[in-house]
């Protein structure tokens, strides 16, 4: 077991209000979410002397320093790789702490992506010569089509149906209805509604698709020592771990003898090696779902259930409230908002406190991933 093992603690956490399209800058929803979350900590700014965030954040990290009244600071770092970055940031944070490096970190979101022209795949120039260029001309000019065709080569190999697909919607969404700061709050879904919705890209339909949300979300780490004098009840950091699969290719990983395990096996291998746990001691997950087929290969991956058995394992309830293995229970990317994974993160956190508005009984373990087809990154957290 690695000494990164518990020795540092997550003691604060925030976010902004989640909607289509907020007036707030990306740098003052930073700030907001920084100042709360260290708030909730009961930790002044100026003992931050560590940060990190993703390279595709817009505020540098000098503008967040400056602006909520930060010191000097020891450590500051990207993850690059978009959905995959959320769990590898808090994980650097806690190393550089878990070294003496730093004593105080901080990992930030903020995102404006409910306008159209501010979407990744809309900014493609005429020319193609990066990466894509293996994947755009044949038809995937995004990231849904991608994810699409890796869906339907499930279904192939294992007899997926819709309907069980639609269990990961559905799940998200009752927990969603339980969660006042989710966008479907007040909007509940059957299993007629999504059967019945528009296709994004075949076999996937709108329910089976993120959020593109407006918002911002932040996290305070801490030694685990230091954790004894914070406000609020600390959340372990057990174990952690990033991953990128042999011969990858940007979201359409097919080089490889597996393209359906994504970045994920690796990630997934390198977190159990430094756990003290076993995936069966996972009694609450909250699992990356920029698309619905993506929690189903990560519950494969992750170990929770036999490769091939998903479509099976989600069926009758199992990942909604009062399920056997409650997954993404603050309504998740489909349902609460999508903030590149981070509020999967804070949602991880509240479990352990005990304050989610789905709450687990004993959940004293729980996973958190991010993103399945990129370069990607996990946690196990721990009360």
């Amino acid at each position: 077991m690695g000494s990164l093992s518990d020795s540092t603690a997550i003691v604060g956490l925030a976010e902004s209000e989640y909607a289509r399209s907020l007036g707030a800058s990306e740098l003052e929803l930073s700030c907001r979410v920084v100042r709360d979350a260290l708030a909730d900590a009961g930790v002044d700014p100026r003992e931050v002397d560590a940060l990190a965030s993703f390279t595709m954040e817009g505020p540098a990290d000098f503008e967040l320093a400056r602006a909520v009244g930060m010191g000097e600071l020891n450590f500051f770092s990207q993850v690059a790789h978009g959905g995959g970055a959320a769990c590898g940031a808090v994980a650097q944070v806690a190393m550089a702490i878990s070294c003496g490096m730093a004593q105080v970190g901080v990992v930030w979101r903020s995102r404006k992506r409910g306008a159209k022209s501010s979407r990744v795949w809309a900014q493609v120039n005429d020319r193609i010569s990066d990466q894509w260029k293996y994947s755009r001309p044949v038809g995937l000019l995004r990231p849904v089509d991608e994810v699409a065709l890796m869906a339907r080569r499930y279904m192939h190999e294992y007899g997926l149906k819709r309907e069980q697909l639609a269990e990961v919607a559905l799940a998200q969404r009752e927990h969603a209805n339980l969660n006042p700061r989710a966008a479907m709050y007040e909007k509940p879904l059957d299993l007629a509604t999504y059967l019945d919705a528009r296709w994004i890209s075949e076999p996937l339909c709108l329910y089976d698709n993120c959020l593109e949300s407006d918002g911002a979300v932040a996290v305070v780490i801490v030694s685990a020592e230091r954790a004894r004098d914070c406000r609020t009840r600390p959340v372990f950091i057990h174990s952690a771990s990033q991953g990128m699969g042999e011969q990858y290719q940007v979201m359409t990983n097919f080089h490889c003898d597996d393209p359906l395990a994504g970045c994920s096996g690796a990630t997934a291998r390198n977190l159990w090696r430094q756990a003290d746990a076993v995936p069966a001691d996972v009694k609450v997950a909250q699992l990356y779902d920029a698309f619905s087929p993506l929690v189903l290969l990560s519950l494969e991956t992750y170990g929770l259930c036999p490769v091939g058995e998903a479509g099976g394992f989600v069926e009758g309830g199992t990942l909604g409230p009062g399920g056997s293995l409650p997954v993404n229970t603050s309504g998740g990317s489909l349902s609460e908002a999508y903030v590149h994974g981070m509020n999967l993160l804070n949602e991880g956190v509240r479990q352990m406190r005990g304050s989610s508005t789905s709450q687990v009984e004993d959940a004293d373990l729980c996973l958190v991933t991010s993103a399945h087809v990129v370069p990607s990154s996990a946690l196990l957290l721990r009360n």
